[in-house]
């Protein structure tokens, strides 16, 4: 009879590597990284000098626009810029145009990439934001994402990424970014354009602008606010 010591099968207590859980733990880092690196050493220009670059490319420029605003509404870049300069290259109406088909994009790409990324993940890439905007999206998520698109002091990102690891559906978000969006992003065209060409009609375009950015976050904010209740 064999006294041979019996060799036990360790592969099959051995769970191995969490694959899944060490590709969203290096993503995470990742996306950390270049996001922390992008908000310290990336500097969009100031708008005429955006202006001088973008007329450069011809007749694409709206092209190059448009793919621009939206990989700057990827990052934590303030997004004012380029809207502003959307107002100096193409007036109010294209640069509006153009802005919000831009700021749309990226902020869906966004909503896609917290989606991929998880909710822990996107907890640590908000940083600060975190708290306040899980807060604030929790029980009034259409709602919710309008008034933070409107009130002052908020950028797009944080509400982009938290909308998407929240648990916001596609619809709400898309539904309340455009209706929100369109205001915001008006407004700051129709500055850029005053500034290129000072006429009655753009200032005007700029106060009723405002007005309806105040109108509307008023609006918003009490909508908010009965839905949670």
């Amino acid at each position: 009879m064999s006294h041979e010591p019996a060799v036990s099968d360790s592969s099959a207590d051995d769970p191995g590597i969490a694959w899944g859980s060490f590709a969203r733990n290096a993503a995470l880092i990742m996306v950390a990284v270049i996001m922390l690196w992008l908000f310290f050493n990336v500097h969009l220009p100031p708008a005429d000098q955006l202006q001088e670059q973008l007329e450069g490319y011809g007749w694409v420029s709206w092209l190059v626009f448009i793919g621009l605003y939206a990989v700057v509404a990827l990052t934590p870049i303030p997004v004012t810029i380029m809207a502003v300069a959307g107002g100096l290259i193409f007036g109010v109406v294209l640069g509006s145009l153009f802005s919000v088909i831009g700021v749309l994009i990226g902020s869906w790409g966004a909503y896609w990439l917290a989606r991929a990324l998880g909710t822990d993940a996107v907890r640590t890439v908000l940083g600060k934001y975190s708290e306040k905007i899980e807060a604030r999206l929790d029980g009034a998520g259409f709602e919710a994402v309008c008034t933070l698109r409107l009130v002052p002091g908020i950028p797009y990102w944080p509400v982009n990424y938290g909308s998407g690891a929240f648990g916001i559906t596609q619809r709400d978000f898309l539904g309340a970014s455009v209706i929100a969006v369109i205001p915001g992003q008006v407004s700051l065209v129709a500055l850029g354009a005053f500034v290129a060409d000072p006429t009655f009609f753009h200032g005007t375009v700029v106060v009723l602008s405002w007005i309806v950015v105040l109108v509307m976050t008023v609006w918003a904010y009490k909508r908010w606010k009965a839905a949670r209740q």
